[in-house]
């Protein structure tokens, strides 16, 4: 892999050492703050002749704007979402989900869509856009705060972008989502996304999804290229903040182009509820064996704590791996046998540690995603699910604390639904006038929430 591209591992790195922690969506007129070309009018190619259900081209594909996506009709492998049964017992869900998704030489992405694969899971990836924007490009993307062509995690070679489309076409293909990660990673308190507006937030938005929608015209070397086969537009519904910082702005800006989700907070394992107009599915506290405090379930938190480097003693390396994994694994135990609150796992393609903790990862998918009555999903089937149900089945669900399965058993507790629904969004009104969801459960948005992690390891 070009140098470029290894840059991009790099720099996250070191972006999430300073800030304690590495961690879209239908566009509002104008497309603010984007200058990447690109209408975004649909071109429809030629129909093949093959046909399907009721006549229509079975493989018809229409090109958006530059050819660089495109509209190839419903997703494979997208589960249908039904309402449960009165009395019927929760599915046990967990997310797996992958900040700044790009391919690079150590083929992480590739390897992690394999493992997805024969693990029968689906997966988040959060990609960033300027992993799609080659470096002599780079003045194209304008981020907040910095001047144009800054990013703390660098741009990316022609080869690199060629990769990581490669990947995400077929991630997408065998149904796995494509969220976001924004752009250029900025955190801290100087110009770091936590300081954003939400006005700010709308055009890193905006420039996130315009540097997917138009590779091709930023990158002409790979006009050849097969387009990614999906509308970003439609696709985007939600994302994770570069370290978990500004999620109240970008909630509410994100709530009016899209979004459906957000996944920047930090909490316990509890059934989720929404805030700002969009499901709160954030990071969770979870068990760290041998230890008398809990952390995020993130592979850099558990890195953090352990060896607070990248590059820790190696003779420590298959310990703090199995660590992870028996933390995860603890935290799925208790949701399973207790209250079945959807886990949430998050993690980044990078080789922490000798790359236990990507051991850790792939141990820990499969364990549970061979379990009964688990479904391994994206932050979109998630969501999915949970806007299908019944509102009073789901308030009950949230009276549940973290491993407290219901007294009487499931069959007792769904099935007289006397209760009455919680509102959709508590405060949902008060919120967007305000600009935004609630704080994090653990202090935190961002470093805070890292600190706090790393403070209860000292102590």
């Amino acid at each position: 892999m070009m140098a470029a591209t290894k840059r991009i591992a790099v720099g996250l790195t070191a972006t999430a050492l300073i800030a304690g922690l590495a961690g879209c969506s239908g566009p509002e007129s104008g497309d603010t703050g984007s200058r990447a070309p690109g209408s975004g009018a649909e071109k429809k190619a030629p129909e093949a002749k093959q046909k399907g259900p009721g006549g229509a081209p079975k493989n018809a594909v229409r090109l958006i704007g530059d050819g660089s996506t495109a509209f190839t009709g419903v997703q494979p492998k997208l589960p249908v979402a039904k309402r449960m049964a009165p009395g019927q017992k929760p599915p046990q869900f967990v997310v797996f989900s992958w900040d700044g998704a790009g391919e690079d030489s150590q083929k992480l992405f590739s390897h992690f869509r394999g493992v997805a694969k024969r693990y029968n899971a689906s997966m988040t990836y959060f990609l960033s856009g300027v992993y799609l924007l080659p470096e002599e490009k780079k003045t194209l993307y304008d981020p907040p705060k910095h001047s144009a062509g800054r990013s703390d995690i660098g741009f990316n070679d022609t080869e690199g972008i060629r990769d990581t489309l490669n990947e995400v076409r077929a991630a997408w293909q065998d149904g796995n989502e494509i969220g976001t990660h924004f752009n250029g990673h900025f955190c801290g308190k100087d110009g770091g996304v936590g300081t954003w507006s939400v006005e700010e937030w709308k055009s890193e938005i905006n420039q996130a999804k315009s540097f997917i929608k138009n590779w091709k015209t930023n990158t002409p070397e790979l006009k050849a290229e097969a387009p990614l086969p999906f509308d970003y537009d439609k696709e985007l519904v939600g994302g994770r903040t570069p370290c978990l910082e500004g999620q109240k702005n970008m909630v509410a800006a994100a709530r009016t182009m899209g979004f459906r989700y957000d996944s920047s907070g930090v909490g316990n394992q509890v059934w989720p509820e929404k805030k700002g107009g969009v499901w709160d599915l954030p990071l969770q506290l979870v068990p760290v064996p041998g230890r008398d405090f809990e952390t995020l379930s993130m592979d850099y938190n558990f890195m953090f704590n352990q060896s607070g480097t990248t590059q820790g003693d190696p003779d420590q390396h298959e310990y703090w791996g199995d660590q992870m994994r028996d933390g995860l694994l603890q935290a799925f135990d208790r949701s399973y046998n207790g209250n079945r609150a959807p886990l949430i796992i998050g993690n980044h393609f990078e080789s922490w540690n000798g790359g236990t903790y990507m051991r850790a990862i792939e141990e820990t998918i499969k364990n549970v995603c061979t379990k009964e009555g688990v479904r391994c999903v994206s932050f979109r089937q998630l969501a999915d699910w949970l806007d299908a149900q019944d509102p009073a089945a789901l308030a009950k669900l949230t009276t549940l604390g973290v491993g407290q399965a219901p007294k009487g058993g499931w069959p007792a507790y769904l099935s007289a639904r006397t209760a009455p629904a919680k509102p959709a969004d508590k405060g949902e009104a008060e919120a967007a006038e305000k600009g935004g969801a609630g704080k994090p459960a653990d202090k935190g948005e961002a470093e805070a929430a890292h600190a706090k992690s790393a403070d209860r390891s000292a102590g």
